[in-house]
């Protein structure tokens, strides 16, 4: 592999510097020469599944513009591989890149499961929803092994706990069975990700993801069996899927999508190099036309930190968005409404479980 070359089935096509390591590496020209001669790889492009032991598992968000107040990741990193992925930022933490390696070293939390039960059954613990894939796809190809997220919700049903899942893989409904049974006593509402109607886009913007259509069917299926779903059209990103939002919300309504959200793409940490990079080798003639246009969303800049703007963006292509996404409403989301989730089977539910706290509230 030559300095430059596209790697295919990644999102990232580098590993970026860590911020909090003191050291850094680049990929020299004369070593890929070397490695070309040799017939050596100069890489290892396989994904690798780590093994991680935390000892929480739920966390409490204080970001107001999250739209949710806790969450939990079964798994760190992603390989969807999707290359704006706020997410990318956060591997940095465990000491690894937000580029390459957040696509191809996946921490497991395998414990998850436990973690979650214990948390549940504090004393102090109110129902609040608790989103599964707060940070990272909950059903990326390494829950096909690992079966973590199906354990965990699991869990949430034992207790009568509602939960939240966003995810954008089709996967989802190996687990039915549990989401029907999660859906009678409206403990669940899933959040699915439909980016763009073009597959040429999807190919390249988020390379180891399901097909639209198959996103498109896993809404219409979970629609049939009455769980509730709510599409997210997200990131928008001006220039590449900012004219389809029309079409994306007619479709994901038709298909039984009861409301959608979206986000206006930002590029902050490492992800704008990480961008900057990829839309260069993928989309090299319209590359300079979509980074400036980012770049009116946010004062200027692909970095956006502002609370309460940098979701969303502003000036004129912002503003269109907003009027696009208003009108889409209007059209094809009226009379439709994601329904609450229940918060009091949890507290009902405390005094059938089988130990001392359980059975002292009787009293």
């Amino acid at each position: 592999m030559k300095q430059g070359e596209y790697i295919k089935g990644r999102g990232a096509q580098q590993n970026t510097a860590n911020k909090f390591s003191a050291y850094s590496y680049e990929m020299r020209d004369d070593f890929l020469e070397f490695c070309h001669i040799e017939g050596e790889a100069a890489q290892n492009n396989h994904t690798q599944y780590l093994p991680i032991f935390p000892k929480t598992i739920v966390n409490k968000i204080t970001n107001p513009d999250a739209g949710m107040l806790y969450s939990m990741n079964p798994y760190q990193g992603c390989e969807h591989g999707c290359v704006y992925c706020f997410a990318r930022n956060t591997h940095e933490y465990w000491g690894y890149s937000a580029g390459l390696d957040f696509e191809r070293k996946i921490l497991v939390k395998e414990d998850a499961p436990k973690l979650l039960e214990a948390f549940l059954k504090r004393k102090s613990w109110k129902a609040q929803t608790i989103v599964l894939s707060g940070n990272t796809d909950c059903y990326q190809p390494a829950e096909k092994q690992y079966r973590i997220t199906r354990a965990c919700l699991e869990v949430f049903l034992k207790y009568k706990h509602p939960v939240g899942i966003i995810t954008k893989n089709a996967m989802i409904l190996r687990d039915l069975d549990i989401l029907k049974e999660l859906a009678k006593h409206q403990l669940i509402g899933v959040h699915l990700s439909v980016t763009s109607l073009s597959e040429d886009t999807r190919r390249i913007l988020e390379p180891r993801t399901v097909s639209i259509k198959k996103r498109l069917e896993t809404i219409a299926v979970l629609s049939e069996h009455n769980i509730p779903v709510n599409a997210m059209l997200a990131p928008i990103i001006p220039g590449i899927n900012s004219h389809e939002v029309l079409p994306l919300a007619k479709a994901v309504s038709e298909y039984g999508a009861l409301s959608f959200g979206y986000t206006v793409v930002r590029l902050n940490g490492a992800i704008g190099q990480l961008f900057e990079d990829w839309i260069r080798k993928t989309m090299p003639d319209k590359a300079e036309k979509v980074l400036q246009q980012i770049r009116e969303c946010h004062g200027g800049q692909l970095n956006d930190s502002r609370i309460g703007i940098r979701t969303k963006g502003e000036g004129v292509m912002a503003q269109q968005i907003r009027d696009m996404v208003r009108l889409a409403k209007h059209r094809y989301f009226k009379g439709k409404n994601l329904p609450q989730l229940n918060m009091t089977l949890y507290e009902e539910n405390k005094i059938h479980w089988p130990n001392v706290q359980g059975q002292l509230r009787l009293f």
